[in-house]
């Protein structure tokens, strides 16, 4: 016992030296940190200076700080970014959903503006930009050497004047001039229509009406169809993303519970949580969502969160891989700073962060076309077949409630999928994707019915 107590006191006067002694090295490593930070400094002073005496032309002083702390924040990733109070305000008026310019979202990377996506019915959109697109020159002048605020401020002009976009097309050797003509960007994030009985909405982009406005599209669904919606397409595909809140809310428009979303800083304190309240949109009915490579941060989140709870079938490309959360400090009298603070996690802890969220069911956009059959010939023609009993040179007459129903598209071999509506009409013979998403997401509402009338 004597011996227990003689080693525990050992140990712990060993623990209290030992920790005496880390806060001893830590304090001084502190104030040598300290001491560096300052003569940094004073560095930065002195280049400050030099070049305010000597540099052959005469910037101010505003354009040296600013440009200082532009580099600085650049030079971190490819989202921190310093906003001129001019810049500030347009960034304001972006997410309220209108805004001049062309219509694209875009990043930095390796010197040039790389297209995130165009914007639904935008000049950049009408003129053939398309998501992963690179701009190498704007007016003949090289992008290289220009910051991204800098090339974004290049873009916006005079609405109806002209800019020419020098391209480069992955897949396409030599580079390519678009010209596109300036106008107000006026977004309608949330856009949808019925597909016979199946629920179609795109979103955008996710701006301070998005909430609003899928909830409106649902409620007009169920209204049109007296409640006899057989499902949803959400479609996130060249979505750029926009506001953190407004990812959460279309998320929780359609879990009952669970986390949405998680945002991860260096200060583990910091780590926030965003879950779902009970309440699902259209109260369990299928939902296929819709990504390729232009869905980028709200987006993903959406699309991570429905996936992970097994609320939805994500069927497209690999998403854009933006997990990266930024936060808009506001710099009194000079503009504000945007600085990467965390990164999202999916539900499941998936880090989106350069990697993207992975389709369920991986279909990329095709164009399809319809063969002709190799043989003209069937049963009925072979010398001798057999006669159908139930013919008696008439068409068998249809049975109700079981070959087909309004609503029930039947697709047999050498049919286009999505090809014809029942009234006749193209329902999506140019989207391949929407296409298969639709023919899905009827085949899981045909298996659930046959499956309720076997149980009954």
């Amino acid at each position: 016992m004597k011996n227990y107590r003689f080693n525990a006191v050992h140990a712990v006067v060993a623990v209290t030296v030992a920790f005496c002694t880390a806060g001893t090295s830590m304090a001084a490593e502190a104030k040598k940190n300290s001491a560096d930070t300052y003569q940094l400094l004073n560095l930065f002073g002195d280049v400050f200076e030099r070049v305010r005496a000597e540099y052959v032309e005469k910037p101010t002083d505003q354009e040296l700080i600013e440009a200082a702390i532009t580099g600085m924040l650049t030079s971190l990733d490819p989202h921190s970014s310093y906003m001129t109070a001019k810049s500030f305000r347009d960034m304001q008026v972006n997410t309220r959903g209108e805004f001049g310019g062309l219509g694209i979202q875009v990043t930095m990377e390796r010197g040039f503006v790389k297209v995130i996506s165009p914007i639904d019915d935008t000049p950049a959109y009408r003129a053939g930009i398309e998501a992963g697109d690179f701009v190498t020159h704007l007016d003949g002048e090289a992008v290289q050497g220009l910051t991204l605020s800098q090339a974004v401020d290049k873009m916006r002009g005079k609405v109806g004047t002209d800019i020419k976009l020098t391209v480069r097309r992955k897949g396409i050797t030599e580079p390519f001039d678009v010209t596109v003509t300036r106008a107000v960007i006026k977004i309608t994030s949330v856009r949808s229509r019925l597909e016979k009985k199946v629920g179609y909405v795109r979103i955008t982009s996710f701006n301070e009406q998005t909430d609003k406005g899928l909830r409106k599209a649902v409620a007009k669904f169920e209204k049109e169809l007296s409640g006899e919606v057989e499902g949803l397409v959400l479609d996130l595909r060249n979505n750029p993303g926009g506001l953190l809140d407004q990812a959460v809310a279309v998320s929780d428009a359609f879990l009952d519970k669970g986390e949405i979303v998680s945002t991860r800083s260096n200060d583990p304190e910091q780590t926030q949580r965003y879950n779902a309240k009970l309440g699902d949109l259209v109260k369990g009915k299928p939902i296929i969502v819709l990504i390729n490579e232009g869905s980028a941060s709200a987006s993903e989140i959406v699309a991570g969160a429905l996936q992970d709870h097994r609320r939805a079938i994500v069927l497209g490309t690999r998403s854009f891989g933006k997990g990266s959360v930024q936060t808009i400090m506001p710099l009194p009298g000079h503009g504000a700073m945007r600085l990467t603070t965390a990164r999202y996690y999916t539900p499941s802890g998936r880090s989106i962060q350069a990697k993207g969220i992975d389709p369920d069911i991986f279909v990329r956009q095709s164009k399809i076309e319809a063969l002709e059959p190799q043989s003209q010939r069937r049963e009925a023609d072979l010398r001798g077949a057999l006669k159908n009993p139930q013919a008696d040179g008439k068409e068998a007459p249809a049975k109700k409630d079981t070959d087909k129903k309004d609503g029930d598209a039947k697709t047999l071999p050498g049919d286009l999928p999505g090809d014809a509506n029942a009234d006749g009409k193209d329902a999506t013979p140019d989207d391949y994707q929407l296409s298969r998403a639709l023919d899905l997401l009827r085949g899981l509402s045909l298996y659930s019915s046959h499956l309720g009338k076997k149980t009954n």
